[in-house]
């Protein structure tokens, strides 16, 4: 669990991130939690976009991804949202 401070401080890193990963009509599905546990893993901390064709709110998107990779929202705003997720033998980010 993040403490206000430290989400603070990955949402201010968040926003030099690029978004890197879509949720589209086909929802989210096993490709897509792949993917995304390989950018945790390589990244820490990922932005995403849930477009207009999704089935599921912003926040169910997140929360089901967050749930699924075992990682931590961040942040949603309007259709993106971070994602967070410490990487124990390769740490990058220091809060």
């Amino acid at each position: 669990m993040l403490t206000s401070k430290q989400r603070a401080t990955l949402r201010a890193r968040a926003n030099k991130e690029d978004t890197i990963l879509q949720v589209g009509k086909g929802g989210i599905n096993d490709n897509l939690i792949i993917q995304v546990d390989g950018a945790l893993n390589a990244r820490e901390i990922i932005k995403l976009r849930n477009l207009e064709t999704s089935p599921l709110s912003v926040k169910e998107v997140a929360e089901q991804i967050a749930k699924a990779t075992k990682s931590e929202v961040v942040q949603v705003i309007g259709t993106r949202f971070v994602l967070y997720r410490e990487n124990k033998e390769n740490k990058k980010i220091y809060i």
